[in-house]
This record gives C-alpha cells, sequence and structure tokens, in this order.
C-alpha cells in the first residue's frame, strides 16, 4: 500500500521517488488528518471540476467565471497552452479580454494534431464571434512557435488582427546571464523608446 502511495505521488511532475516518499512518510507519521483532507480534495476536484466550454480551461462550472463575465473584452482572444498561463496573465492585470486554452501545443511526433488542441472549435469561434485581436501567448518554445504559426496561419480567413506576446529579457534580469536565443528574441521585438 505504501508503494502504490509512493507511484502514485511519483505521477505528480517534478516529484521523484525521494520527494513522493517523504511526502508519504509525512502523511502516515505526522499528518494523517492532513492526508484524509487532501484525498478528499482530490476526490472532489476529480469528480467536479471541468473544462469550460467555451474557453477550456479548468472550472467547477459550466461556463468560467471569465467567460461569464460581461465586463471582459470579448474582442480580444489570448490563446494559451494551459490553464497556469491565464494564472500567470491574471495576476499581471494588465489584459481584460477572453482566454481560449489549448491544453498543449502542436507536436506530430507525439500525436498530438489541430483537433487534440480543438483548433477547430478555435476556427468555430473565430466564425461565430466579433474577434478583433487574437493575441498568441504559447511558450517561446520550438512547439510553442509552430504552433502560434499555425494558428496564425488559420486565423488569416478572418478579419482579425494576429498579435505575439513579446519575448525578451525580464525585468530585473541582465543580459549577461541571458542566452542567445533570448537576446535574438529581444532584439527582433524592440519597440519606440519613448
Amino acid at each position: 500500500m505504501i508503494e502504490k502511495l509512493n507511484k502514485t505521488f511519483c505521477a505528480l511532475p517534478g516529484v521523484g521517488r525521494k520527494t513522493a516518499q517523504r511526502f508519504v512518510y509525512h502523511l502516515l507519521e505526522r499528518d494523517r488528518e492532513g492526508g484524509f483532507e487532501l484525498a478528499k480534495a482530490l476526490v472532489d476536484a476529480m469528480e467536479h471540476v471541468k473544462h469550460c466550454s467555451s474557453c477550456r480551461t479548468l472550472s467547477e462550472k459550466n461556463i468560467c467565471n471569465i467567460c461569464a463575465n460581461d465586463v471582459r473584452d470579448s474582442s480580444q482572444l489570448c490563446i494559451v497552452e494551459t490553464p497556469t498561463d491565464i494564472h500567470a496573465i491574471e495576476q499581471s492585470g494588465v489584459y481584460k479580454g477572453k482566454y481560449f486554452v489549448l491544453s498543449g501545443y502542436l507536436s506530430p511526433i507525439d500525436g498530438i494534431g489541430a483537433a487534440e488542441l480543438g483548433l477547430d472549435e478555435l476556427e468555430q469561434k473565430l466564425s461565430d464571434l466579433k474577434v478583433e485581436e487574437i493575441i498568441l501567448a504559447t511558450n517561446a518554445t520550438v512547439e510553442g512557435e509552430v504552433t502560434a504559426h499555425y494558428i496564425s496561419n488559420m486565423a488569416k480567413q478572418f478579419d482579425v488582427q494576429i498579435t505575439r506576446i513579446a519575448h525578451g529579457i525580464p525585468i530585473g534580469g541582465e543580459l549577461e546571464y541571458a542566452d542567445m536565443n533570448t537576446i535574438a528574441h529581444a532584439l527582433s521585438g524592440r519597440k519606440n523608446y519613448d
């Protein structure tokens, strides 16, 4: 039973055998009540959390709070890879539009194509709604760039502005510690200094 619990914790990203073992022994030796609470919370989440029928993020409701919010700008649609990307963007407090979650990126080698990312749903959304701008916020990886390029080509048939989030040197970052690709992105994405 302990080994099964260890293997279960190892299924989580970033959790190896030693970390899983620490979790298991902590719960069994010092926090059984916490273990029961964790188990109940996991069961509740697995039973009640689903994908928003509009943007595909995780939600306890059929329509998530962002999609249900009429104050949000429906003319802007930010395309992200994961629900955690929405959380990161929302923390900035700057973006006031809506989202579409891909739940991954194009990877033909892994069998992930346009259908698996819901790009047919995105295309339908673009034809039905009055979206004026698509903001491509996929990660700055090869797969993220390929996915952004694919979506850009798909969206060109609609009268919509297509933008890409900037990538480059983070605030507080130092050039000497940045890799050459980050510096290249930062230089190619430069803008006028006011």
